[in-house]
């Protein structure tokens, strides 16, 4: 057989019967197909066990090789900036009926006010501030300061209030209202400021509501 198989360039292959060319053509595409199922394709990423992950809230992904045996690169795609829920929960239907448009674009839509624009930016009265979508109370006025960066400051939130978590970019580090979710602004750490704590919580006015001191339960 392999005899009457091989041929040189100066001479017609000879011709098999149909039957043989049959199981023949059927052999190879056997093989192709075996051959593709056991080699990862270049771009289907084979995920990691949730138990090999680096941490929760990244979609960790590992090595694999292409048909041609090259590496890719690893991938890791980052969590959204949203938080998990908290206690408090409302439909975006039910938030757009208690808040005001301004409130809502920046509570729920992470908007940002205008610098120097806030009711709160220089106000140093006694008191609390509470969540403005949820009444949760998040600061105490001895931890506010003036950073002159025409928004609110404070250097600590009450104990469990505020809930950090890094932008998707890795460049900043959002806080939001532990309870309800509404965004708050961001926090900024190591920039000289001589309070306890070396903090800056940059807050939106708009996401606060004060309650003075000789109002408070």
């Amino acid at each position: 057989m392999m005899k009457s198989l091989l041929f040189s360039a100066h001479h017609t292959p000879p011709l098999l019967p149909a039957p043989r060319l049959r199981r023949l053509l059927r052999l190879c595409a056997s093989s192709a197909s075996a051959s593709a199922s056991a080699t990862p394709r270049a771009d289907r990423l084979v995920p990691l066990s949730s138990a090999a992950r680096p941490c929760r809230g990244l979609a960790a992904v590992s090595l694999s090789r292409g048909a041609a045996g090259r590496r890719l690169p690893s991938v890791s795609a980052m969590s959204s900036s949203t938080p998990p829920p908290g206690p408090v929960q409302k439909s975006e239907e039910e938030w757009r009926a208690i808040l005001t448009p301004e409130q809502f674009n920046i509570l729920r839509l992470k908007g940002t006010e205008y610098p120097g624009t806030g009711e709160y930016d220089k106000f140093f009265d006694e008191g609390i501030y509470k969540c403005a979508g949820c009444g949760t109370p998040l600061y105490k006025s001895s931890t506010k300061f003036n950073s002159g960066c025409g928004w609110p400051a404070f250097y600590e939130g009450l104990p469990g209030a505020i809930r950090q978590t890094p932008d998707p970019d890795g460049r900043r580090t959002e806080i939001t209202c532990a309870a309800c979710g509404g965004h708050l602004g961001h926090i900024f750490k190591g920039e000289g400021f001589k309070t306890p704590t070396n903090e800056r919580h940059c807050v939106n006015s708009i996401s606060l509501k004060f309650i003075p001191a000789s109002e408070e339960a």
